[in-house]
């Protein structure tokens, strides 16, 4: 992909997320939200000189996101840009796909990456000065296994002293459910992620995480009744949160029944995991669902030198892989120098592969 293309792909995803954030999408009215504008305008071009036909609105534009993959488009998209089928719109919802996310936060200082920098960033300062790393743990756990609350759920949650720090924070980050996700006066969370599931064909339901899709047929789990005020936590941490949360979480279990010790979020989220290895060694763990690898690759960095560790990991779940099988290779070719150097990218399992393998060495000594 050229640099314009890239730009142009970068530009059309922050736009298509700042519409979403339209509290009534609608109810589009000129003048449109200026990154939405601007996509507009700049899709339009490249179609005009390209000979293509083109979105002449807002509403256009998210069908044309969602009708039509990436690689389908009049840009100069690459394979490693956009795998077969990749969209930036859910046909299913008209809402942001994971990989229209991951575009638009290469956009600086979109409504998304403002919003997710403020409350993690917030949950941070919260709890650094109350001097208090498990009570991040905790907001990091309450918005992994719970996106999900009613009213009164949430209101129990001022008897958890663990999460004084942050209460404020988490009231502001659920929001109420959209009636449009309820079915016969109930809502319905995935068996899997937990997250609210969409109805779709006639006793039918639709996950927004790429990982349950993955997965099969989604499965309703805990069904909650619209009077009871249900909560939604908000979607970008839906995303970047709660989705590559499950995965932080399950390695962690998958070590701790190795007989591995664990701390979750070190020094409030240096990085996720430190895995502590017999001989006094210990390992780094950032876990990242993504998928884009090329977007992954680009924005990889070493891992902070604190708290010590003696070798730094990237891991991604299975799943990513299986869907991408070119996804190590395309991650390579856009991963820095520097950051090569520094990090192994592994699976997870691959990973809990490498520490069963220390583990039993360590028992032959």
């Amino acid at each position: 992909m050229n640099g314009e293309d890239f730009r142009l792909l970068r530009t059309i995803a922050g736009g298509v997320v700042q519409l979403s954030e339209v509290a009534s999408p609608g109810a589009f009215s000129l003048p449109y939200p200026a990154d939405a504008q601007r996509a507009l305008d700049q899709v339009a071009l490249a179609c005009l000189l390209r000979g293509e036909p083109l979105p002449r609105s807002l509403p256009d534009l998210i069908a044309w996101c969602a009708q039509r993959p990436v690689r389908d488009w009049p840009l100069a998209v690459s394979p490693d840009q956009a795998a077969t089928g990749d969209r930036l719109v859910e046909p299913h919802t008209r809402t942001p796909t994971q990989l229209c996310y991951e575009w638009a936060l290469r956009v600086p200082d979109t409504g998304t990456e403002l919003y997710e920098r403020h409350v993690m960033l917030g949950a941070m300062s919260l709890c650094r000065g109350a001097g208090a790393p498990e009570s991040y743990t905790a907001f990091r756990r309450l918005l992994i296994e719970h996106p999900v609350l009613t009213k009164g759920e949430l209101a129990l949650l001022n008897g958890d002293p663990a999460l004084v720090p942050v209460l404020d924070l988490v009231r502001e980050t659920y929001h109420p459910a959209p009636a449009g996700s309820a079915v016969d006066g109930h809502f319905a969370a995935c068996s899997r992620c937990r997250c609210l599931l969409i109805p779709a064909a006639a006793d039918d339901w639709w996950c927004e995480q790429d990982r349950c899709r993955g997965e099969g047929a989604a499965r309703p789990g805990t069904r909650y009744r619209a009077d009871q005020e249900v909560l939604h936590l908000a979607r970008p941490l839906r995303i970047f949160v709660t989705g590559p949360g499950r995965a932080e979480i399950e390695l962690e279990r998958k070590l701790a029944r190795l007989g591995l010790a664990v701390e979750m979020w070190p020094d409030y989220d240096a990085y996720d995991l430190r895995v502590h290895l017999p001989g006094g060694r210990a390992w780094a763990v950032d876990v990242k669902d993504r998928a884009s690898p090329a977007l992954l690759g680009m924005d990889a960095a070493p891992l902070p030198a604190m708290p010590a560790h003696d070798a730094a990991f990237l891991v991604v779940p299975r799943y990513r892989f299986r869907d991408r099988p070119d996804y190590r290779t395309v991650f390579s070719r856009y991963c820095p120098p520097e950051a090569a150097r520094a990090v192994t990218l592994l699976t997870d399992q691959e990973l809990v592969r490498r520490a069963t393998q220390i583990l039993t060495e360590a028992s032959h000594a």
